[in-house]
């Protein structure tokens, strides 16, 4: 019984929040900026595929919105890598609202700048995992 539930445990700290992803357009299409044709599904997090503690900046001002996709969070540049998180995410004109389908597909991770690096302030580096890891602006 103990085994059932520490495996239990470790599949919901691997499991990114798919409650979330429904909360933004293309929420579980998001490109992988470390793995060109693969997806980021935890999109608020610096890890593709699980929830952390440390949230890369578009999953910090997300939170700020309340989970919810306004005009002013799909308006923003979040990674500051010069497009809007709704360029990033297909919704370019806000108009997207929850179960519908988004204007296009993502283009890009509105929480890591697109590419890699182009950002001055970031400090964001693929595979780099745990606490010894300097993440955000």
């Amino acid at each position: 019984m103990n085994k059932l539930i520490i495996f239990s445990i470790c599949i919901a700290v691997v499991m990114a929040h798919p409650e979330y992803q429904q909360q933004i357009p293309n929420g579980a299409a998001v490109p992988d900026p470390c793995n060109p044709g693969s997806i980021w599904l935890a999109v608020g997090h610096y890890k593709p595929t699980q929830h952390t503690q440390q949230k890369n900046p578009f999953g910090q001002d997300f939170i700020a919105s309340g989970h919810v996709w306004t005009t002013s969070l799909c308006q923003a540049d979040s990674d500051g890598d010069g497009a809007t998180n709704g360029e990033e995410l297909g919704d370019p004109n806000c108009v997207w609202t929850v179960g519908a389908t988004p204007e296009q597909n993502a283009t890009g991770h509105p929480g890591i700048c697109n590419p890699l690096g182009s950002c001055s302030m970031e400090k964001f580096t693929c595979g780099c995992e745990g606490f010894a890891c300097v993440f955000g602006k």
